[in-house]
């Protein structure tokens, strides 16, 4: 199989380099990411400068760009074929609920399947990960999974692990993205010229993380496996909006 491997956390990630290694051993990698943490980058794209790649010695592209400039890249011009499926990951710490929107880690995914590709993002329950055995191992079982059983044209896995030894994890679990509240305040603060600045506050906590989401298979154990769709439309609204908006007048 040949496979486009990207992230967000950076060409030079632990979590991307071990993946690459499982990947390798059966499978025609190609390895695109970008020159530095793109974490919360979401579907970016950089539009108002060039696009500037490296080849690396151990012959990873390495852009100057978001995680979804180094999969259209890719697939458009840094390889000979067409690959046969987007991987991204392993991401250092989880992406789950609502974070989901905001993760550089999907959204490289999300663009191979605009690329009209079969996808899955990785990424594993600790920003400092050590043992990457069951996010590779799962990966591996995925992609042998997918070649009998392709998800629909708009869809990406989501796959979740939790920080933990193969031999620890109770099994794989089909869910649901939770929720978390609101996230925290920004935080003002002066840089050493005297500047105000301003960082993120912490995320929000958990609201939602009933039996059945993402949350709460990590929670307890398990991974979380999360079909996501590419459609974005809330098409139960479709049919509430009408009558009202045909009632505007311009």
């Amino acid at each position: 199989m040949k496979i486009l491997l990207s992230n967000d956390d950076g060409v030079h990630s632990s979590g991307l380099k071990a993946l690459y290694q499982a990947l390798k051993k059966d499978h025609q990698v190609t390895v695109c990411a970008p020159d530095r943490n793109c974490s919360g980058a979401s579907n970016s794209l950089t539009l108002s400068n060039p696009l500037r790649v490296q080849r690396l010695d151990n012959g990873f592209f390495m852009v100057y760009g978001t995680p979804t400039d180094c999969v259209h890249l890719a697939i458009n011009q840094l390889m000979d074929e067409k690959p046969d499926i987007v991987v991204s990951g392993i991401n250092h710490g989880a992406n789950l609920g609502d974070d989901v929107l905001y993760s550089g880690t999907v959204a490289a995914a999300t663009e191979g399947r605009h690329m009209g590709l079969p996808a899955i993002a990785v990424s594993q329950n600790s920003h400092r990960p050590t043992d990457f055995s069951a996010a590779t191992k799962v990966v591996l079982k995925l992609l042998d999974k997918l070649s009998e059983h392709p998800l629909p044209a708009d869809q990406i896995l989501n796959v979740n692990v939790p920080d933990i030894p193969v031999s620890s994890i109770k099994g794989i679990q089909t869910t649901r993205c939770g929720r978390r509240h609101q996230a925290g305040d920004m935080q003002k603060a002066t840089d050493p010229f005297g500047h105000e600045i301003y960082w993120y506050g912490p995320i929000g906590e958990i609201k939602d993380a009933a039996e059945g989401s993402d949350f709460y298979a990590l929670a307890n154990e398990y991974i979380a496996v999360t079909p996501l769709t590419v459609d974005m439309t809330a098409y139960k609204s479709v049919a509430l909006l009408e009558p009202w908006l045909q009632q505007i007048t311009l």
